[in-house]
């Protein structure tokens, strides 16, 4: 495995300087997120988001399996990471690092555990059939907060898919393909969206979106996981400095306005994506 260059002590150095005189080295204010880009595919289920220079790709897909045995009536949504060596160096093919099961855990925690997704929606009959969701989540440039940017590619994706049309008529169940009946979108029921914080300077600074560098020099980080009716679906925390109660409330404030950002940017290039489809029938 290739070892991650640490950032020399000049460079340190800048970093905080220029965070004391409230900059930042992208020339960003403190609490500014990187331009954001979503550009949803030809298929349903396919979204590229860049976060700057940091770019996921997510692809969604579906299939029928039989459900788990205390979960009869629920359909299974599974997240799949992959960061491949193309993202940065540090990254070997096939093995997984310590960061991308840290990502693939919040993502995970952030989209299933907050309930955003109806899984008893899935069920088409109960204890023998049921959809399976997968999501595949690519990660091809790495420059900082891959996170946000993967949470975001996640439920864009999720929001866009759409499952084939099943009917059920008795014991038999016939899966109508998308060109002979309309698909049909997910159930979701909000939409969960990630903001990360990184701390310097035990914890007396903070800014919002770390790049990499800012990454590598960071003491601490924090992923508020929020939704546009202001509620915490998800917080994590691995390890780093301490930090005091009025941080995080400070951070959820911060992050309050940036879910409310992102989330009317979501839905309005999905609007833009269906106007677009709608014209071309």
């Amino acid at each position: 495995m290739v070892r991650e260059i640490e950032p020399s002590l000049n460079e340190r150095a800048f970093v905080l300087q220029a965070l004391k005189q409230g900059r930042r080295v992208d020339g960003r204010e403190v609490y500014d997120m990187r331009p954001i880009s979503i550009t949803l595919g030809s298929d349903y289920g396919s979204v590229e988001v860049h976060l700057g220079k940091t770019k996921v790709v997510a692809i969604v897909s579906a299939e029928v399996i039989r459900p788990y045995a205390d979960k009869p009536t629920e359909g299974i949504l599974i997240f799949n990471t992959e960061i491949s060596p193309m993202a940065a160096p540090t990254f070997e093919s096939g093995a997984r690092s310590e960061e991308e099961v840290l990502i693939s855990r919040i993502i995970e925690k952030s989209l299933r555990r907050s309930r955003a997704i109806d899984t008893e929606g899935l069920c088409i009959v109960a204890g023998e059939k049921v959809w399976q969701i997968r999501v595949d989540l690519h990660f091809l440039d790495h420059d900082g907060n891959l996170v946000d940017c993967a949470a975001i590619a996640a439920i864009t994706a999720l929001l866009h898919f759409r499952r084939p049309d099943v009917t059920v008529s008795g014991e038999d169940v016939t899966i109508h393909p998308i060109d002979q009946r309309n698909p049909v979108p997910l159930s979701i029921h909000h939409i969960p969206i990630c903001i990360s914080f990184a701390f310097f300077d035990g914890g007396e600074l903070l800014v919002v979106d770390p790049n990499y560098l800012e990454g590598q020099v960071k003491e601490g980080d924090m992923t508020i996981t929020m939704n546009s009716h202001k509620e915490i679906c998800a917080l994590s925390k691995a390890g780093g400095i301490p930090l005091e109660m009025d941080q995080v409330l400070r951070c959820s404030q911060i992050a309050i306005i940036k879910v409310a950002e992102i989330d009317e940017l979501i839905k309005k290039v999905l609007e833009e994506d269906k106007a677009a489809r709608q014209s071309r029938k």
